[in-house]
């Protein structure tokens, strides 16, 4: 039990350290020095200075080495996380919220009281990050992982665009150095749009240029990476490089001084007490905490698994939901902000040789290194080339657009998803876009639900099997049979298109079929009645009328003669009609080419009463007009439901389900070879010439037979 809440206990004492330490070693310096440039640049996507991304690079890392279960996962800041606590911050502690009046020059001027407005983001961070922490330590401990099953991957990959998008703007306006106001929510990526291209002309040469040549460098370097990662060892450390580099240009030439630059200034060096979480924001945070502690987590745990099945090793979805809780809970009381994974991070100390995370802590001393002694020589650094290593690495998310036609082929639904997610993530804010994506999400499966697919089947030639017959060519379907396969669920939302979509495929309406028969044997016993029509001593109907034509419309209206006479009497008359034949009569009955309808309930898994009653109301008007219903592949579930909401009586019985499709055509096809004459198109009646009363026929009408499916369960509810 110890060891699966404290998995280091199960897997360090196995650790080799002769085999294994010298890949950690090489693989920890390398994701050490990546993590501590990447720590700088991702606390300018979080509103707080940036030595805080040190911590947050190094704090989380010391309780997920003894909690976690990824091998392989480099745990910190990630900048689409970043970038929402930074949203936050900005909401609670904007600029406006410090400015003061200043007179140094004389001249009354507002001015930001930069050191309070700093501690207040560091406060407000530091608290988010403790109140993620308690939420993902709660979802752990009441094993509620399965919750980010509901985070599709189209739906992040929608949500991560739009997240890179996001970063890439707020970066962007550092490279250029130009001033801008702070916005949140809906349409904040557009203000801030305006406000750079309005404020364009005060772009800061030396700090654009600087930002350029990071960027390019950068990326191009990372391609020789990736082209060439066989041959490198250790990929080039260029944001290193490139840091190192910038510094020493930005120290030597003064460009602070001489060109106005913006530069780190100050990093604190050492460390700073632990500070007590202010409670009051919780109320304030509440939401935006529980989304970004949602988010974190899904990236985190979608990047362990792609490794950990690499390396053939398990992911602990809960446990990981309590290691990140416990790292955010301990960051937090040291003012770190919410600390993930970030995928470039990890694929560095996975492919310089990380085995496990000893990796891992290793890259945590690398980072105090920098905290310690580093941190100071930094301060010269230009905050555009930090924005331009930051853009640098959104490269993986901005090629996610080129999902979208893979998934357009492969489910359209989840294109839809991945399209409103990121388009919706880009004007509503991050926070409300996830949300506006989660729930039209959740719609689309609704919507399969209440439209699912509803065809005819086949069967290969040769074999047991039946497919759809749109789908596949060369399939025989029995002759006088039609197999309807219904994909989903049967509830109240989607029998009614059940229906309908029996009637597509059969090509006639049952109700209505067995309406025109009764009206055509009103007229045929009128004309009996008059002596205008004779039988034959078989009872078939001798004389010949007009044609059939299927489903033409009847303009015929009723004989009010026949409707309300009731006087005329006539001898009993057995006959027989063929109603796909040629009637005595000017009326279009549909011809019914079928005389079985097998239903494939394989895929549905569940039934609510509504559908069983509706069900119900299906295979009696099926019966009334001679053609056989039948149930193949039906679930046990399904089955006990089904009787237990009374759908099987002395017309509906136990005898027409079979555990094969395959299984009924056989048995169907048995029954036709020893068929006794007797053809169910063929209707029997007997038509009384000398009786006392006459003969009456009932005309169903569909509006009172057919209810609505929620109607007919309302009305259910009020007796």
């Amino acid at each position: 039990m110890v060891k699966k809440y404290i998995p280091l206990l199960d897997w360090l004492p196995k650790y080799s350290w002769k085999s294994l330490f010298v890949h950690d070693l090489v693989s920890g310096v390398s994701t050490g020095l990546v993590g501590t440039l990447q720590g700088l640049a991702f606390a300018l996507l979080a509103a707080v200075p940036v030595g805080y991304g040190l911590y947050s690079s190094f704090f989380p890392i010391l309780t997920y080495f003894f909690l976690g279960t990824s091998k392989h996962i480099s745990v910190g800041p990630f900048p689409v996380v970043s970038l929402m606590v930074g949203s936050v911050v900005l909401s609670i502690a904007p600029d406006e919220k410090f400015a003061i009046l200043g007179n140094a020059t004389g001249l009354n001027k507002t001015i930001i009281d930069t050191v309070a407005r700093d501690a207040a983001r560091i406060a407000v961070s530091g608290t988010l990050s403790f109140l993620i922490g308690i939420i993902q330590l709660a979802l752990g401990i009441f094993q509620i992982g399965f919750i980010v099953r509901y985070l599709a991957d189209p739906l992040v990959g929608g949500f991560t665009t739009a997240a890179a998008f996001q970063v890439f703007v707020s970066q962007f306006k550092l490279v250029l150095n130009v001033p801008t106001q702070n916005y949140n929510g809906v349409l904040s990526i557009i203000y801030t749009i305006r406000d750079i291209f309005m404020n364009i002309r005060l772009t800061n040469i030396a700090d654009l240029i600087a930002g350029l040549l990071t960027f390019v460098v950068c990326v191009v370097v990372k391609e020789i990476n990736d082209r060439y990662k066989r041959i490198f060892r250790v990929p080039i450390p260029i944001e290193v490089i490139v840091t190192i580099v910038a510094t020493g240009i930005s120290y030597g030439v003064n460009l602070h001084a001489k060109y106005n630059a913006g530069i780190v200034a100050t990093i604190p060096s050492g460390f700073i007490p632990p500070m007590t979480p202010d409670v009051s924001l919780f109320s304030q945070i509440g939401s935006s905490a529980f989304s970004i502690g949602i988010v974190a987590y899904a990236v985190a745990v979608s990047v362990g698994k792609v490794y950990a099945t690499k390396h053939n090793y398990e992911v602990d979805g809960n446990q990981e939901f309590i290691a990140f809780g416990i790292s955010n809970l301990f960051g937090g009381a040291f003012s770190c902000f919410c600390a993930t994974t970030a995928l470039s991070r990890t694929a560095v100390q996975e492919s310089t040789g990380g085995r496990t995370q000893i990796a891992g802590i290793i890259s945590a001393g690398i980072v105090l290194i920098a905290i310690v002694a580093l941190g100071r020589l930094l301060e010269p650094l230009q905050k555009s080339v930090l924005a331009a290593i930051v853009i640098a690495n959104l490269k993986g998310m901005f090629w996610q657009v080129f999902d979208i036609p893979r998934l357009w082929k492969q489910n359209k639904w989840d294109s839809a998803i991945w399209v409103f997610t990121c388009i919706a993530s880009i004007f509503l804010g991050l926070d409300s876009g996830l949300l506006a994506g989660l729930l039209f999400g959740l719609a689309t499966i609704l919507l399969r639900v209440q439209f699912p697919s509803c065809g005819a089947l086949g069967n290969v030639p040769g074999t047991d099997i039946y497919k759809n017959v749109k789908e596949y060519k060369n399939l025989i379907e029995p002759e006088g049979v039609k197999i309807i396969r219904h994909t989903s669920g049967m509830f109240y939302g989607n029998i009614d298109g059940f229906k309908n979509a029996i009637k597509s495929i059969v090509g006639f309406d049952p109700v209505k079929v067995y309406n025109k028969r009764t009206k055509a044997l009103r007229k045929i016993q009128k004309l009996i009645k008059k002596g205008q029509l004779r039988s034959t001593k078989n009872g078939v109907i001798s004389n010949t009328g007009t044609d059939n034509e299927g489903f033409e419309p009847d303009e015929d209206v009723e004989d009010p003669e026949q409707e309300n006479n009731g006087a005329v009497q006539t001898k009993e008359v057995e006959i027989q009609v063929d109603w796909n034949s040629e009637l005595p009569v000017k009326i279009s009955v549909p011809k019914v080419s079928i005389h079985s309808i097998i239903f494939d309930f394989g895929q549905i898994h569940f039934i609510d009463v509504v559908a069983v009653r509706s069900l119900k109301v299906i295979f009696k008007e099926l019966k009334r007009i001679d053609v056989e219903p039948y149930i193949a592949a039906c679930e046990d579930g399904v089955l006990q439901k089904m009787g237990s909401c009374l759908f099987f009586d002395e017309i509906i019985k136990h005898d027409i389900f079979f555990l094969t499709v395959h299984d009924a055509v056989l048995h169907i096809e048995n029954l036709r070879k020893f068929y006794d004459g007797h053809d169910p198109l063929l209707e029997k009646i007997s038509l009384m010439q000398e009786s006392k009363e006459p003969l009456e026929f009932t005309t169903i009408d569909p509006t009172d037979q057919e209810l609505d499916a929620q109607e007919g369960a309302l009305r259910s509810l009020a007796h």
